[in-house]
């Protein structure tokens, strides 16, 4: 069981995913719903962060949920609907 992912945590795992590439990047703003694409992270850098996430909730994502998942917003709705929260 885990805790509900939360958009502290999600900046955490973005800034660690993304490394040097993070600190041109303004993730403290509001960013909840704003397309990753408007804030220059690409499709496979979400993924890289989606396996982060994967690994730490112990949680298998599919591919098309991934797919869907175009801001913060939806990368935490889906985490928090189906993860095991005790």
């Amino acid at each position: 069981m885990s805790t509900p992912l939360t958009l502290d945590r999600l900046r955490q795992i973005m800034r660690a995913t993304l490394g040097s590439a993070a600190d041109a990047l303004d993730l403290d703003g509001e960013i909840l719903d704003t397309p990753f694409a408007d804030l220059e992270i690409d499709s496979l850098a979400v993924l890289e962060i989606v396996t982060q996430i994967q690994d730490e909730y112990r949680m298998r994502i599919p591919d098309d949920a991934v797919d869907a998942m175009k801001t913060p917003r939806a990368v935490l709705d889906y985490v928090n609907e189906h993860v095991e929260v005790g």
